[in-house]
Parts: C-alpha cells; structure tokens; sequence
C-alpha cells in the first residue's frame, strides 16, 4: 500500500519541458515504469535514452558540444537532407544544428493509444537553408517512449515546393548505442549483404561471415537491410533491437582510435565504449514532388540475451519479449 500512496503523490510526468547543457531547451519523456529519454529541440536530437534501471542506452561523446552551430556527438542526430559528404552540402546536411519547435498542430499518428509519452517536433526551412537547398519542406518528427521502455522515431518530410518542382535527399537516424566493450559486441542480420566501404571510396562489396565483430576501424553502408537488425552485447547481456522501415541501408560506424584522437569533440578511447547502427536511406535518393510525404521509422529495443549459443535470431529476441 505504501508504494501505491507514493505514487498517487508523485505521478510520473510523462513529457516534461525543461533546459539542458548551456540553457538549451530539451523534452523529458517518462514512462511509469521508469525508462525514459531527453530530446534537445536543438537538432531534434536525442541524447539519452535509459531503460527501468536508470541505465543509460544511448552514448553521448563527454566532450560533446552542447553549442550552436556545432552538432551533438552523440545520441540520434538526424542526417538530412544529405547523409554524410554524399552531396554539396556540409557532413550530414543541416537538420541536426537547427533549433526545431514543438509542433502546435501534428498530423494524427497511428499510435498505441497507452503511449503518453511522445512529443511532435517540426523543422521548417530556415533562411540560411534556403540558401544553400533551395526547397521548402515540413519535417515532422514525433519521438515516443513505449510503455516498455521501446524507443521510436517516426519522420515524415513533405515537399511543400509551390514551383511545381520535386527535391531528392538521402536521411539517417545516426544512433550511437553505448556498449560495454566494442571488441565483445557483434551484429546480426547484416550477414551476405551488399555493402559500401567508405574507407575504399566507396567501393562495393559482399559481407563474409555471420556476424560483423570489430577489431579495427568501419565506415559502410549495407544495402537493402532486413527490417530487424540485432546488436549483441556479450559483456552486458544486453541485446539492442533495430525494427525500422522506410529505411532501407544501414550504416556501421566506429572511428576507431586514429580518428578518435583526430576528433575534437570525441574523447580518445570512447570508441570502445560505441557503436553507431544507423536506419538509413542513401543508396537510392527519396525524391519527392511537390505534396508528396516520405515516412521514415525506427524503433529500439533493448533486451537481455544470453550469448551462450553464439548466434542469436532477432526474430527470436523480438518474440521473447
């Protein structure tokens, strides 16, 4: 009875508004049974997501800037309208150091209807966008924190051109998940595929071997994904589920420690404790003509797994939910 009073006095707040790092705006997002997630309206970014045991999920770099124009290292940047240096714009195009608003009016989202902790965020063309991608669109992004810690990102990017023109981009959900160890965690569901190997100018070529382990740096992007894509943590006995759709790449990326020390918002031996898996549409561009709307969703789960087999379906992981 006691715990029950207690929480007749202190309800959980499922979205609370409140300031970050430097006075930044950011959203709280709580679900009753203790997960929750922080979003900056700087960026649109997620910087932290922790499951009901106050463990945080996500990695956010301890020599990030929380400083406009500089981008968040860390967390989930949005990559649009360019995914990295694929373009003429700069790295990862401008989404992600722009200050977005809470959408005043969002369009309805098939939504479980138990889920109270969401917010809707909007990014609309600045001026300086303009200038440099001159295309008039509506990025609406809702983030939700499901009522069993699951985190899910839902973007929806309409061309509101009124010159009858259509526009192209590539996106990504640059997500950094923390891991205990990087040289004891392995992927699954990448295992076959075509990829690209940024660190070989791009070049193609097939995945060996069933998983992906890392002993060295990675730069690639693998190309027509599974909608599931499982993240093993040996160390931890944590399992880091990938459902997405409307995306269909995937990039693996760790800087690896040369480029670790090359980055000045990066700390030098973080690359052990990261890993980015990121839900991405790049090989084909997303064009769009004028009214037309693009969705693009991922959803993350962490569970435990037992590691004890060596392989690990993530149909399985998802079933023993």
């Amino acid at each position: 009875m006691a715990s029950s009073k207690s929480e007749r006095r202190n309800p959980v707040i499922p979205v609370e508004f409140s300031k970050g790092v430097n006075g930044l705006d950011k959203v709280i997002l709580r679900e009753v049974r203790g997960s929750s997630a922080e979003v900056y309206l700087y960026g649109g970014h997620v910087t932290s997501w922790k499951n009901d045991h106050g463990e945080e999920l996500l990695f956010v770099s301890s020599k990030a800037i929380f400083k406009p124009p500089k981008p968040i290292r860390g967390g989930i940047p949005i990559c649009f309208p360019q995914f990295s240096n694929l373009g003429s714009l700069e790295a990862h195009g401008f989404a992600r150091n722009r200050l977005w608003s809470v959408d005043p009016d969002p369009p309805p989202f098939p939504t479980n209807s138990s889920n109270k902790a969401y917010v809707d965020l909007i990014h609309k063309p600045t001026e300086e966008d303009l200038k440099i991608w001159p295309h008039s669109f509506e990025f609406r992004l809702r983030i939700t924190l499901g009522p069993g810690g699951d985190l899910m990102l839902t973007s929806r990017i309409r061309n509101t051109n009124t010159d009858g023109k259509p526009f192209s981009f590539t996106f990504a959900y640059h997500t950094y998940f923390s891991v205990s160890d990087i040289s004891e965690v392995r992927v699954e569901g990448l295992e076959t595929l075509d990829y690209l190997d940024i660190l070989q100018n791009k070049e193609r070529f097939t995945e060996q071997g069933d998983a992906i382990t890392f002993e060295s740096q990675v730069d690639k992007i693998y190309l027509s994904t599974p909608t599931k894509i499982a993240i093993l943590d040996h160390e931890r006995k944590r399992t880091f589920v990938i459902r997405k759709d409307g995306l269909p790449d995937a990039v693996v990326w760790n800087p690896w420690d040369k480029k670790a020390k090359a980055m000045a918002d990066f700390g030098d031996d973080e690359y052990k404790h990261m890993l980015c898996v990121e839900a991405a549409a790049i090989e084909k561009l997303v064009t769009l003509k004028p009214g037309e709307e693009w969705r693009g969703r991922q959803e993350l789960s962490a569970v435990p797994s037992s590691y004890c087999s060596g392989q690990l379906d993530p149909a399985k992981v998802l079933m023993s939910r």
